[in-house]
């Protein structure tokens, strides 16, 4: 156990925890929503520190990241727990549960950092439940990780405080960021919380200059409105950019939801064709197709072509077109 970062102390022996927007009071020898922040005698401690239950070597594109490094390995790593509740969670059985229903190993940071050289990562990715809950730990690979030249990544759900995150902006080199729905009502009944904090870290992340993808999965009568969607889209294009890489991804059956069917590819698609109205680059996820190219907005020459997570060709050069100059948006090299 590690004290944890971000909480106050309340009257008896009581803490609040200000990590996310959750707040959790939590009395003594319980934990928070997260299930994995416990008050021990009046202090909080992280349960996962060091203590992950799920570490991979994946590539780089199974994120998703489209822009960032494409055709790399990225050594990924996730515990037990989460801050949201989802009920369309694909990897339930470790963000849904608490720290002894998993089998955790025993990885301190600097081992972390060690492995992904070893197996020839040019990242670590923060992944498979939130990485804000095992905040501390993250934030400790991540220092090792820069002063040994590798990249930091998350991949979040967004719910986190202004003060935390600004943090951890220094060591984070990219984030993607699933933006569940742009209907605050889906994130109050699906997953249990709210749209507005996740908005306002997009933006932070933003405008701090961290790499930016956002991922926003489709589910059959839930959020699947194309008017909802269509809001969304306007956002990001008037509070971030049209450069910011949106990927639309395919529910399938699963956990919570299993009655639902999996999303159908012309949804998917439609959503797509709406969104290229005011975004550059838009893709397809959770389905193998053409729409996980990156074309040149101006040329409409393919740039970089993808089956899956692999990268077939990459004719990026230095940031731009090969065949007009066009500046590409990204991280590349």
């Amino acid at each position: 156990m590690k004290e944890a970062l971000f909480w106050k102390k309340l009257k008896d022996k009581d803490v609040q925890c200000t990590l996310c927007p959750n707040f959790c009071v939590i009395k003594e020898n319980k934990t928070g929503s997260c299930k994995v922040r416990k008050n021990i005698k009046g202090k909080l401690y992280s349960l996962v520190y060091s203590h992950p239950c799920s570490v991979a070597v994946d590539p780089i594109e199974k994120k998703p990241f489209y822009h960032f490094l494409p055709g790399t390995k990225v050594f990924s790593i996730g515990t037990a727990g989460c801050n949201l509740h989802c009920a369309f969670c694909q990897n339930y059985s470790i963000s849904q549960v608490s720290f002894d229903e998993t089998a955790p190993y025993d990885i301190e940071p600097e081992d972390v950092v060690e492995q992904a050289i070893k197996n020839n990562c040019k990242t670590i990715a923060y992944t498979y439940n939130e990485p804000t809950i095992f905040y501390e730990y993250m934030l400790e690979i991540a220092k090792v990780a820069k002063k040994k030249g590798l990249k930091n990544v998350i991949v979040s759900n967004g719910f986190i405080n202004e003060e935390p995150l600004k943090k951890l902006i220094p060591l984070i080199d990219g984030a993607n960021i699933d933006l569940k729905s742009f209907d605050n009502d889906f994130y109050k009944k699906i997953a249990l919380a709210r749209l507005e904090p996740v908005l306002k870290t997009l933006k932070i992340l933003h405008e701090n200059k961290v790499w930016l993808e956002i991922t926003n999965l489709i589910i059959p009568t839930l959020n699947d409105n194309i008017k909802d969607i269509e809001k969304m889209v306007k956002w990001i294009k008037e509070n971030l950019d049209e450069n910011v890489p949106l990927h639309f991804s395919a529910f399938f059956p699963m956990f919570k939801l299993a009655n639902l069917p999996a999303t159908k590819t012309e949804t998917l698609l439609k959503a797509k064709n709406m969104a290229e109205e005011s975004l550059n680059y838009v893709y397809v996820g959770n389905i193998i197709s053409e729409n996980s190219n990156t074309m040149c907005p101006k040329c409409r020459k393919m740039v970089l072509s993808r089956i899956g997570f692999e990268v077939l060709y990459n004719k990026i050069k230095k940031g731009e077109c090969y065949n007009c100059g066009e500046k590409i948006p990204g991280i590349w090299e």
